[in-house]
């Protein structure tokens, strides 16, 4: 599973592993592939430091990368209590009451919220980067579009690849005007925001946009047989967030919204923007539920949304409130039935991959 891209990179195998914990990062680059710690939840750039230290002395000296949320214009002089004064008190309302009508219980006074979307802001983004260019990481990768055009500099300056998300193959263009190194086609099936065209769809066209940048094919994506349909399409390597949700290195481990994942089928998702303000494929529960219900107000834009929901998905997970536990989640939330290692959804992703060209071989006429 070896390419162009991945050579380049030094990896075993052209798979890059999106996600927000330190030891699936560290798992994933010792499987062979390229481990990418999401860096939004960290709102304090020494919180970040610490997790970096332990990620580069846990990945026996592989290659990993991190993945920032920073807009691609720079806001000056804007804090985040400045956009929370921004927040309608109505809306404040509907989370109390919805939250009371499942009795939610409050946080502790020395509780904090754990989860906030504020590496949206240009100085959470720009002292993130400031901890994440000490460290030997390998790529940087923007949730929001091509970074500005500094840090682009910036990263080449310390022979860092960029890559950036896209939703189409414009988006993708604009990418590669601007200058970033990899393109990252995300599809319709994935977790997280998504635009509305699938992946099948999406990839060729952005290899064919951007030709010759590399692509990575995301969405959907969680068997080595698709890993290899991504392939064909043209990608140079596959982006994969959700399936290491459930393995056993993550965070998730043995909690009620494992079980949620395990026992979800791949139409339990649904593209809400009750998460962050934008459009954001998730687990549907009855907080989502509540979001899109035409008779509540409607979830306001980024960064509003993640600002007014931070406590309450943070209580919601702390107290494990089934009815609304929920999570971004891809369609493949419906093949993640069991709870795995990293090393053994990696394993499984190359002998399918295996199989599967063995196969096309075999249409193909040719001996194996």
């Amino acid at each position: 599973m070896r390419t162009e891209l991945s050579t380049r990179l030094g990896l075993d195998h052209a798979i890059f592993g999106f996600t927000p914990f330190p030891a699936v990062a560290a798992a994933i680059s010792r499987a062979g592939g390229l481990g990418v710690l999401g860096a939004v939840r960290y709102g304090a750039a020494d919180e970040l430091a610490c997790d970096l230290d332990w990620l580069d002395a846990h990945t026996d000296g592989r290659p990993y990368g991190l993945d920032v949320v920073m807009p691609a214009k720079k806001v000056d002089g804007v804090s985040v209590t400045d956009i929370e004064a921004m927040i309608p008190e109505g809306h404040r309302a509907f989370v109390q009451e919805t939250l009371a009508k499942h009795g939610v219980p409050e946080l502790a006074p020395d509780d904090r919220a754990d989860w906030r979307i504020t590496g949206w802001m240009e100085q959470v983004a720009r002292s993130q980067l400031d901890v994440a260019f000490d460290y030997p990481i390998k790529l940087l990768a923007n949730a929001l579009g091509s970074p500005p055009a500094d840090v682009i500099r910036r990263a080449h300056d310390h022979g860092i690849l960029v890559a950036a998300l896209a939703g189409s193959a414009r988006h993708a263009k604009h990418h590669q005007d601007a200058g970033i190194d990899i393109v990252v086609a995300q599809g319709y099936e994935a977790g997280g925001h998504t635009g509305e065209i699938t992946t099948m769809v999406l990839t060729p066209e952005i290899v064919a946009a951007v030709d010759p940048l590399p692509v990575l094919a995301a969405g959907g994506i969680g068997s080595g047989e698709q890993v290899a349909a991504g392939l064909a399409l043209g990608a140079q390597g596959v982006w994969l967030g959700s399936v290491w949700l459930t393995t056993t290195e993550a965070e998730l481990h043995s909690s009620a919204l494992t079980r949620k994942l395990l026992t979800a089928g791949s139409g339990d998702t649904v593209r809400s923007r009750a998460l962050t303000g934008k459009p954001a494929r998730q687990l549907r529960t009855e907080w989502t539920d509540a979001w899109d219900d035409p008779s509540g107000p409607d979830p306001l834009p980024m960064p509003l949304q993640g600002l007014l929901v931070a406590d309450a998905v943070s209580r919601i997970q702390k107290y494990e409130v089934e009815p609304l536990l929920g999570t971004p989640v891809g369609q493949i939330v419906g093949r993640m039935t069991e709870e795995r290692s990293v090393q053994a959804v990696v394993d499984d992703l190359t002998r399918g991959f295996e199989r599967t060209i063995a196969r096309i071989n075999r249409i193909a006429g040719r001996s194996v």
